[in-house]
């Protein structure tokens, strides 16, 4: 079956999207699959998930797993580069895994035999991440960051100081230790007599390395240096930015510094230029949630809320979201702060706070644009809250994102901004509140019986059932540590969410200035399942452990 006709058998593609793809590729002469990515149509990993079930071999999701130095060794890269593939990991003693992007590809196989004296087995990897990993795999083991950072460290318990060349290899090698380890963000925080570093990889925050306090100074004065901040200036927090390219990939580092008893703390946070854009079923939303959030973006008019914390993910499912819009159809308008994903058919704008140019100023501009869906990234203000209920009742879909704990608690936070709650009650369709839990490596992760002392951690009664009768919690998973997995037991990310729909009920409820707890109960009613019994399920489905469900929820 033809790549195109495969996706719209799946539910991945439409005709007139084909039809579109078709008439682009006229012009640019790329491949069809290469075209459907550019226009935003399917990720790359949908491609290569469907060719993994036409030719029957698993698909493994880069982007989830560290690939093994004991494999990548065993294979020169150039050879693995011409032969189109990449040495994932070793398993046994006797058996070598490859990661593929065609499925017919027996060059491969036979190569990866013949170098590593082993038996080959096969997965299905897609082509945007072979590139990038492939890469990234052989320059870290050609250039062992940890390898060098310890190196320095070592000589400044000997030394106490390091040359100014030395000391500015030691900064970019921590923040390239980073990018490697695929952190958010990295701390530089200084003790009374050292300095830490730790990384946020999925969310949690990791030791990396602990340094010499007598080049705190250096350091700092060097990022500082790199993000165009005062280096004088020690007494008051700055802001600052700068970019890192790195195989290709452009980073853009935010830099924020603040004043401690210590001495100057840094954060950057670490923005990778090249996010995969993810469609709504696969972000982790159950069944029935799916059904709801499809449903929900197909309105004509109205506006949908997605809340939650910082690094919660919400800007992902807002673009997931997009994807279930007909682009072709209807005029879908952005602003963002900055532009996390670039889609085809979409006007994207990103706000310049220098310039003038924010949420309520786009929103406004908008409305003279023919928009059908207007995407404001979030709403932070009482203008940018009322440009978003005109918009909404004069006949656009609205989408967005607000702070708040959960989905009943984002109606008073958008009452605070001094929205009438008839407007308020006529114009919100609903409301979606998530967080993001890791998940268990599925290559390490042990089953074991749920204990006393996990039902009361969950709050759970002692036989495991719920006050909503749900099924009783008997067994789940918990973290083990390999090499796929870097020993941390965890790969990735998935979102556990909770989904208010707007129904008649909870209109009117909002109009009389009902209580939290009368909305919370007809929400339950309609159908919203709970962020607890979201997190609940993943644990029964062994996608991850009591302890992250705690932790998260």
């Amino acid at each position: 079956m033809k790549l195109g006709e495969a996706l719209k058998e799946k539910g991945l593609l439409t005709e007139d999207r084909l039809q579109l793809a078709l008439a682009h590729q006229k012009v640019t002469g790329d491949l069809i699959g290469e075209t459907f990515v550019k226009l935003g149509f399917v990720s790359s990993s949908e491609i290569a998930k469907t060719l993994a079930e036409q030719a029957g071999i698993p698909f493994l999701d880069l982007s989830e797993h560290t690939v093994s130095e004991e494999a990548i060794r065993l294979i020169p890269k150039d050879i693995a580069e011409k032969a189109g593939f990449i040495p994932l990991r070793l398993i046994d003693d006797d058996t070598i895994e490859i990661g593929v992007t065609n499925p017919s590809n027996i060059t491969a196989m036979d190569m990866a035999s013949k170098l590593s004296r082993r038996k080959t087995r096969v997965l299905m990897i897609d082509g945007n991440a072979f590139n990038k990993t492939l890469e990234s795999a052989y320059y870290f083991l050609e250039n062992p960051i940890q390898q060098f950072i310890h190196k320095a460290i070592e000589e400044l318990r000997t030394s106490e100081t390091l040359p100014a060349t030395t000391a500015a290899d030691l900064s970019q090698n921590l923040i390239m230790e980073g990018v490697r380890r695929k952190a958010t963000d990295v701390h530089i925080s200084p003790t009374a007599d050292t300095v830490n570093i730790f990384y946020r990889v999925d969310g949690v925050l990791q030791h990396g390395f602990c340094i010499n306090k007598s080049v705190h100074n250096v350091i700092v004065s060097r990022i500082k240096v790199l993000s165009k901040l005062d280096i004088s200036e020690k007494r008051l927090p700055q802001d600052g930015a700068f970019s890192l390219t790195f195989l290709e990939t452009k980073y853009d580092m935010r830099v924020s510094t603040t004043p401690t008893i210590y001495g100057e703390n840094i954060v950057i946070r670490v923005l990778a230029g090249t996010a995969q854009l993810l469609s709504i079923d696969s972000l982790g939303f159950d069944h029935e949630s799916i059904h709801r959030l499809e449903t929900i973006f197909q309105k004509p008019c109205g506006i949908v809320l997605i809340s939650g914390p910082t690094g919660s993910g919400k800007t992902t499912t807002l673009y997931a979201s997009l994807r279930e819009i007909n682009l072709i159809e209807r005029n879908v308008l952005t602003v963002e702060d900055p532009v996390e994903y670039k889609l085809s058919f979409v006007k994207q704008t990103s706000i310049n706070l220098k310039a003038g140019y924010d949420f309520a100023l786009a929103g406004r501009n908008f409305m003279r644009q023919d928009p059908d869906v207007i995407l404001l990234g979030e709403i932070r203000d009482e203008e940018t809250a009322k440009i978003a209920i005109r918009a909404s009742i004069s006949g656009h879909l609205v989408l967005s994102t607000i702070h708040s704990n959960d989905a009943v608690t984002s109606i008073p936070r958008l009452l605070d901004f001094n929205i009438d709650r008839f407007m308020l009650s006529s114009s919100l369709l609903a409301v979606i509140s998530q967080r993001l839990i890791r998940k268990l490596c599925k290559f390490c992760k042990e089953e074991y019986s749920v204990t006393e002392d996990d039902l009361r951690k969950l709050g759970l009664s002692g036989n495991g059932s719920t006050p909503r009768d749900e099924p009783v919690l008997t067994t789940a998973c918990r973290p083990k540590g390999c090499s796929m997995c870097n020993e941390t037991g965890y790969t990735g990310r998935t979102v556990v969410g909770e989904i208010m729909l707007v129904n008649d009920q909870i209109k009117e409820l909002i109009s009389e200035g009902a209580s939290l707890f009368k909305v919370r109960e007809e929400a339950f009613r309609n159908g919203m399942v709970s962020l607890k019994m979201s997190g609940l399920d993943n644990i029964r489905r062994h996608v991850t452990c009591v302890d992250e469900v705690v932790r998260v929820i």
